[in-house]
């Protein structure tokens, strides 16, 4: 598995002997603990709670995280944070972080705005490995309209009340928290707070949204709240300033998407070079056909543009200077590429690729997800567009 994701990288001029070390345990973590067992949980669609003891303990779910809550910042760059991405899309099966890193979304909030004593009492049991967190934003009426969101809590002495739903949350049956968007005052994004929400509150209750295209293994829900009591010091941030909370959010959920969707496009491409060597067709290799070395070496363009730009957000935003209209965009042409390797690879593999049980297959359902999660490439665009006032 030398073509991109090893020999491409030894002269990424941002990784150290530290980065190359970092990928080494990862792959030896996934080989061991996952790739054994990728088929059998995405037919039974959940992966096992002993995985994430195992995955804190590499520090995989701690990483970039406040020590104090069992998490490891120091040394941490955006340069890890790539790797990882990269290691997990080789897993060929998106359901698999989708759910093991789905923290990566949900805490956020509760690290970088709520109350100490509630960062301890969740931080602490999630990084862990021992308990869960979600990411409640979409609504089944709006979509990624989060500012228009319809959830209401109210006030009433030291407790707000909820009263709404939540779909498509990954993560949403194992929870034992679920970072919410609700709408606490008026319309608009002015009127949106972020609550925490215990999973165990009377009035919870989820289904289980079982019959997706991909992602088999990832646990998807719906969440339902009636009449949910939440203490006021759940409140993340500031009342009515739970937007400012999720548009903070988003900027890492958008570039740890776009890493893995290029991740994956590479994936395609090995799988493609390693079958076009191996299968004959008409007296010859298929790596013989000019159309299939054209196939790849488009596939190799568009991956390469792609890196460059991942590359070029990550430093915008190690200096400080993150650029939402670019990363907006970095998520569009993500998806595209990987959605066109994926079409590819399939094609140069032909029926064998549409056999269960093989990467390009199981990424090929998986495109879809990934254009629309975390903010769809229509909307992507229109939020780069807004940038120059139009």
């Amino acid at each position: 598995m030398s073509l991109d994701f090893d020999s491409a990288r030894l002269e990424h001029p941002h990784f150290t002997e530290d980065h190359l070390a970092w990928r080494q345990q990862l792959r030896r973590f996934f080989d061991t603990e996952v790739v054994p067992y990728i088929e059998e949980w995405e037919e039974s669609g959940h992966i096992p709670n002993t995985l994430w003891p195992k995955a804190a303990e590499i520090g995989l779910l701690g990483m970039g995280y406040p020590e104090e809550y069992g998490g490891t910042r120091e040394g941490i760059d955006v340069w890890h944070s790539w790797i990882v991405n990269e290691e997990m899309a080789r897993l060929g099966a998106g359901g698999i972080p989708a759910s093991l890193m789905v923290h990566s979304i949900g805490l956020p909030p509760v690290i970088n705005f709520a109350q100490d004593a509630i960062k301890q009492a969740v931080a602490t049991p999630v990084l862990a490995g021992e308990a869960w967190i979600s990411l409640g934003i979409t609504e089944p009426g709006g979509g990624s309209d989060v500012a228009n969101l319809k959830t209401v809590a109210r006030r009433e002495g030291d407790h707000y009340v909820v009263s709404g739903s939540k779909t498509f949350i990954t993560g949403g049956m194992r929870a034992n928290w679920v970072s919410t968007a609700v709408r606490t005052g008026g319309p608009g994004p002015g009127g949106v707070s972020m609550l925490l929400i215990p999973t165990d509150a009377p009035g919870f209750s989820r289904t289980a949204l079982d019959k997706k295209q991909g992602w088999w293994s990832s646990d998807t829900a719906t969440l339902y709240f009636d009449e949910v009591r939440v203490p006021i010091d759940h409140l993340i941030g500031e009342e009515n300033q739970g937007f400012k909370v999720i548009m903070h959010n988003f900027n890492g959920e958008r570039m740890g998407m776009a890493a893995s969707m290029e991740a994956y496009g590479r994936v395609c491409l090995e799988d493609a070079v390693s079958w076009a060597r191996e299968r004959h067709t008409f007296g010859q290799r298929l790596a013989d056909h000019q159309v299939i070395r054209h196939k790849i070496a488009s596939m190799k363009q568009k991956l390469n543009a792609t890196q460059a730009y991942i590359r070029c957000c990550y430093e915008q935003i190690e200096a400080g200077r993150p650029n939402a209209a670019d990363i907006a965009l970095l998520k569009v042409q993500a998806s595209e590429v990987m959605e066109f390797c994926a079409r590819e690879a399939m094609q140069i593999l032909g029926g064998a690729g549409y056999l269960r049980g093989q990467r390009i297959e199981r990424i090929y359902r998986e495109v879809r997800v990934n254009a629309i999660g975390g903010g769809s490439e229509e909307i992507m665009r229109d939020l780069a567009a807004r940038q120059y006032q139009l």
